[in-house]
C-alpha cells in the first residue's frame, strides 16, 4: 500500500455519543470532552458507543479536538477515515503524486469554485483542460463489500450532482469522485435506502456520460493514510447498470 499522507500527533480516543450534527462526545485517557465532527452523514454503523477512534487537536474557539477516524471492525490494524477535511486533503495528495489513472497530470487550480449558486470542491487542470470536481464521502460499507453514499437524505448532494450534469451538458468537463474511507471495499454504488433521489440522479449522470469515479483510503494507528484502491469500479449489481 502507498502512504499518501500522515496526520501528526494523533490521539487515541473513545467515541461516546453524538451530540448533534457537528459535535461528538469523546474520551481521551480518563477525561471526557466534546470534539468536532466534519462528516454530516448519519454514520450509524460506525459511530458506536465505546468504539476506538483517533482524534487530533484543533484550535477551535469552543472545541479543542476533532474526531478523524474510527476503528474498522473488519481490520484490527486499520481505521476508517471519516473526516471529510482529511479525505479531501488526501485527494489533493493523490492528485499531486499522479496516482489516479483517470486524473493524470492534474493540478489543483482552485478549491471551492463557485458554479451558479453552488460551491463545488475543486477546479482541476488536467493536461491543459479544466475539470470541475465534486468529492463525496462514502463510509458506509455494504454486506457485499460495497462502499456506498449517502447514508441519509442529502439535498446538498442532489444539488451538486445536478450542477455537474448541467456543466457536462454544456460541454464543460466535470466529474464526481467518491472517497471510500475504509479498507478492502471492492466497488462503489449509491445507497438507495439513504436517498432514492441521489440514487436516481447518479443513474441519470451515468447514462449522460458524466464520469463517476471512486477510490479507497484508510488510516493506521499512527496517523498514516494509505491509498487502498486507486480505482473502485461501480458495483455490477447496481440496478442502473442492468437497465
Amino acid at each position: 500500500m502507498i502512504v499518501i499522507n500522515e496526520i501528526l500527533d494523533v490521539l487515541n480516543c473513545t467515541f461516546i455519543s453524538r451530540l448533534n450534527r457537528f459535535t461528538v462526545r469523546i474520551k481521551i485517557g480518563d477525561r471526557e470532552d466534546n470534539a468536532h465532527l466534519t462528516n454530516t452523514g448519519r454514520l450509524h454503523d460506525v459511530l458506536v458507543g465505546g468504539g476506538k477512534g483517533l482524534c487530533m487537536k484543533i484550535n477551535g474557539s469552543k472545541l479543542k479536538y476533532r474526531l478523524i477516524a474510527l476503528s474498522d471492525p473488519l481490520y484490527s490494524d486499520s481505521y476508517m477515515v471519516i473526516d471529510t477535511i482529511i479525505q479531501n486533503r488526501s485527494f489533493e495528495k493523490i492528485i499531486e503524486n499522479n496516482l489516479l489513472s483517470w486524473f493524470r497530470n492534474c493540478i489543483v487550480l482552485k478549491r471551492n469554485p463557485k458554479v451558479n449558486d453552488s460551491l463545488l470542491d475543486y477546479l482541476l487542470e488536467c493536461n491543459g483542460a479544466r475539470v470541475y470536481v465534486e468529492t463525496k464521502s462514502a463510509v458506509l460499507r455494504g454486506s457485499m463489500g460495497e462502499a456506498m453514499y449517502p447514508d441519509c437524505s442529502s439535498v446538498r448532494g442532489r444539488r451538486h450532482i445536478m450542477e455537474l450534469m448541467s456543466l457536462w451538458k454544456r460541454g464543460i468537463n466535470a466529474s464526481i469522485v467518491f472517497i471510500a474511507g475504509m479498507r478492502g471495499v471492492r466497488c462503489f454504488m449509491p445507497y438507495k435506502e439513504g436517498d432514492q433521489v441521489v440514487d436516481e440522479l447518479l443513474c441519470k449522470a451515468y447514462n449522460l456520460g458524466l464520469p463517476i469515479h471512486a477510490f479507497s483510503i484508510y488510516m493506521d494507528a499512527n496517523g498514516r493514510i494509505y491509498l487502498d484502491n486507486p480505482s473502485l469500479n461501480l458495483c455490477s449489481h447496481w440496478w442502473c447498470l442492468s437497465n
